[in-house]
């Protein structure tokens, strides 16, 4: 974390008195200088003249005439001085006009002494280095003042006053055609609009804003052509007269020739493909992505089928135009992101990057790929009156982090190439033997999970949610249960869900699977009612992202219901706290159509993602669920334990119960139960369990 700036002097601007005297408290024990407090804006901007604060901690709701969005526009316009809105309020078209007098932070009431903290070291951070910066503008202009480019001066109301003989020859006019008249007439729209807007404000601000900043534009030469050039403004005073003067280059030839460059440099003249150079850049920069995210990346080397037959019987010309098709077709298969380079010849590498964590995704991930080349290159080509199918030769290798270098990894990807000539071409091959099987196993358990949905091996098992009280703590009751679906596979036995969720997810199989569990869970609740022991037992569902985000869940919630006859009351929908993260707009609407049938909701494995507070008190929720990363070491590490306690009170203060899981010793049960926690899920009081064990319970 930044430290404060020693002592940094800060003006608080509140009409509330109570909250004042907080933040000044506060303010004092962080190290700051709260110099003085106001409450009206015309007051702010008094007391900032007077005590030239190095901040001003602004309400935007205040007592008087101004509120604080005014007050801070004045500040900002006559002491550039750096600004930090409080506000209650969220609404748009307060941030619209906050933001209009460019605020260095924005901090919604209530807030914690971390987040004041932090908004307030970054504030003054930034305003340091916007500082710093400047300092190191002007000493460039003093450099870009000696260039020998066209020169122009111009006064204050943009009359040209000097016009050199370069810029003569840049823009096609002679001095005695420039000079006395507005710089506008140099310039196409949109320039010549915004420059006179930019002497507008100097001359009623005395602001300068483009002085120092190096520009690339557009100028309009005498026969009315356009063309790209450099401007630099610098400004010089003689008593009370300014002069601004610029300097100009023509940079018509200098874009064209940097292009030629880069493009001989990095690109394959052929294809128009990156060439080895650019895609061992790009290599790099993947591994060192791949080193940050713990994300897997590939490399395919592939190489085309009887190449050289076609160049020896149709010509080297004809061959140019297969490679030229080959690239085409290749660029359509990759993903956005993903790098196709020409090495030379008929070789082609394929750089994949961010795939899956795991390596048997990863691997499972580039076949899928490969595999569309193959079909991609495989299909006819027409070259010029030639009608030819060509075939590819694909060597994959996975990568992650930077454990080998960028040779290696192509030196693999070669050899897997060679491979995969050796198994009579058009085929992929992995370098690894160990990859190569994981990718097979990957594609056989996703053939196998379409034949158990479709032969219903699906098994749900149940979970017990326990009520502990204080005074019986060795006596839970049992208020319901958590949904759990198993896998039991006809031919691999039970599978846990670790083998299966991702790949259901990823291959879209989770739709149907998921409504088999609403399904199955509410006709279980059905069931249950039967038998005054379980008739009033609530039943947690878990719902996937990609469920959720289906525009006919609310209509698959309702048709379960209907479907079973359960009773919405006892069903449980239990959401993370990631699905929050897209949309909570249309989050919320779902969720209040499906409340309105009474069903509830919970919060799973709170405290571990990203929510806003601000939208979870919108949500119609009815439990958090802490997550059970939180209860292992909850009397262990005192930081778990308080994320325990504030996760309660959160909960509480929003009307919510709250319920742990996770819970395996008689520990986490008696401290969970003394700090508030509602209710307990956990091995303490029962593994899932199929419904004929449950009931031993």
């Amino acid at each position: 974390m930044l430290s404060p700036a020693p002592q940094a002097k800060i003006l608080v601007v509140e009409d509330e008195t109570i909250v004042a005297r907080d933040i000044h408290a506060q303010l004092l024990e962080m190290g700051y200088n709260p110099v003085g407090h106001a409450t009206q804006g015309e007051e702010a901007i008094v007391m900032v003249a007077d005590l030239l604060p190095d901040l001003v901690l602004m309400d935007i709701q205040l007592a008087g005439v101004m509120d604080g969005i005014a007050a801070a526009q004045i500040i900002r316009d006559r002491y550039a001085l750096p600004v930090v809105f409080l506000t209650a309020y969220a609404a748009d078209d307060v941030l619209a006009r906050a933001k209009l007098t460019e605020p260095f932070g924005y901090i919604l009431k209530p807030f914690s002494e971390r987040e004041l903290r932090t908004v307030l070291e970054m504030a003054l951070f930034k305003y340091q280095a916007d500082a710093k910066l400047q300092a190191t503008v002007l000493h460039t202009q003093a450099i870009l003042d000696n260039m020998a480019d066209g020169v122009i001066t111009i006064n204050t109301h943009g009359i040209v006053e000097s016009y050199n003989l370069a810029a003569s020859t840049i823009f096609g006019y002679t001095p005695d055609e420039v000079i006395g008249h507005n710089i506008s007439m140099l310039m196409p729209e949109p320039y010549r609009s915004e420059h006179d807007h930019y002497l507008q404000h100097f001359r009623n601000t005395g602001e300068a804003r483009i002085v120092g900043v190096a520009r690339e534009l557009e100028g309009r030469r005498q026969d009315g052509s356009v063309f790209p050039m450099s401007l630099t403004v610098s400004r010089i005073e003689r008593g009370q007269q300014i002069t601004f003067i610029g300097l100009i280059r023509d940079v018509t030839q200098h874009r064209l020739d940097m292009e030629e460059i880069r493009r001989l440099a990095f690109y394959d003249p052929l294809t128009g493909l990156p060439n080895r150079r650019l895609l061992l850049d790009r290599l790099k920069q993947a591994m060192v992505t791949s080193s940050r995210t713990g994300q897997h990346g590939a490399l395919m080397f592939l190489d085309l089928d009887h190449f050289k037959l076609l160049n020896d019987s149709l010509g080297h010309d004809v061959g140019d135009i297969l490679l030229q098709q080959v690239a085409t077709r290749l660029t359509s298969c990759v993903r956005e992101g993903d790098s196709v380079a020409r090495l030379g010849g008929d070789e082609f590498v394929v750089l994949l990057e961010a795939l899956s964590v795991h390596d048997h995704e990863a691997a499972t991930q580039a076949e899928a790929i490969a595999n569309k080349i193959l079909d991609h290159l495989g299909r006819p080509y027409q070259l010029r009156a030639n009608n030819y199918t060509s075939t590819p030769s694909i060597g994959i290798v996975v990568f992650l982090e930077d454990s080998e270098t960028m040779d290696e990894l192509i030196k693999k990807a070669d050899v897997a190439m060679y491979q995969a000539k050796a198994a009579g071409r058009n085929t992929t091959r992995f370098f690894d033997p160990a990859m190569q099987a994981a990718a097979a196993t990957y594609s056989e358990l996703e053939k196998d999970l379409r034949n158990g949905l479709a032969n219903q091996e699906f098994v749900l098992h149940y979970q017990v949610q326990v009520k502990v009280d204080n005074n019986k703590l060795h006596e839970p009751t049992i208020t319901g249960v958590e949904a759990l679906v198993r896998w039991n596979s006809g031919s691999r036995g039970m599978v846990p869900p670790a083998q299966f969720i991702q790949l259901a997810e990823e291959t879209g199989m989770i739709l149907p699977l998921g409504q088999w569990v609403l399904e199955t869970a509410c006709a279980q609740l059905v069931e249950w009612a039967k038998s005054p022991r379980t008739a009033n037992w609530t039943m947690a569902v878990n719902v996937s992202a990609s469920q959720f985000a289906k525009a006919d869940f609310v209509t698959n919630v309702y048709s379960a219901l209907e479907k079973t006859g359960a009773r919405p009351e006892l069903l449980k929908l239990e959401l993370t706290e990631s699905m929050l993260v897209v949309d909570i707009e249309e989050i919320i609407l779902k969720m209040n159509a499906i409340r309105a049938r009474g069903v509830s909701f919970s919060l799973d494995d709170f405290g571990t993602g990203y929510s806003s507070l601000s939208y979870l008190k919108r949500l119609p929720l009815t439990q958090l669920k802490i997550d059970r990363s939180f209860v292992r070491d909850v009397l262990t590490d005192p930081s778990d334990a308080v994320i325990a306690r504030t996760i309660v009170a959160l909960g509480h203060s929003l009307g919510l119960k709250v319920i742990a899981e996770g819970v395996e010793t008689e520990g986490q049960r008696d401290f969970l139960t003394g700090i508030g926690v509602d209710a307990h899920q956990g091995y303490l009081f029962g593994k899932p369990v199929g419904v004929d064990a449950l009931h031993t319970l």
